[in-house]
């Protein structure tokens, strides 16, 4: 992440397995990290404080990441926190249903680390 600095991240992912991963190249990457399990808890979470960027699951149980991201965009303030897709549904229609429901990005799982963060990197303000 050269030329930025560590970016507040929302991790949004309801398996236990991918936020241990993700946490682990993103705090290594220089972000601070805090997960949300459940669309539910991501809206609380994104409410409650401030973050640079949202990774949202897109397949999760009650509120799907679709739903959260509409949520967000339509929501009260901060609709223009980049939100970014990690799904392992991988067709063009998928991508299109992320970008409708608002989000900034989509990586199809299983994630390609280097990209992502690169990817993260374009929303780091310089240091």
């Amino acid at each position: 992440m050269s030329g930025g600095k560590g970016l507040r991240i929302l991790l949004v992912e309801d398996n236990l397995a991918n936020q241990l991963v993700a946490m682990a190249y993103l705090t290594r990457a220089g972000h601070t990290v805090e997960k949300a399990g459940t669309g539910v808890e991501a809206i609380d979470m994104f409410y409650a404080k401030d973050f640079d960027l949202v990774l949202m699951d897109v397949q999760m149980p009650a509120i799907d990441g679709l739903e959260c991201a509409r949520m967000i965009r339509t929501g009260p303030r901060k609709a223009s926190v980049p939100i970014i897709a990690l799904t392992a549904n991988a067709l063009r229609r998928d991508r299109q249903k992320c970008i409708e429901a608002g989000m900034n990005g989509y990586f199809a799982k299983p994630i390609d680390w280097d990209a992502l963060l690169t990817q993260i990197a374009t929303f780091s303000p310089a240091a």
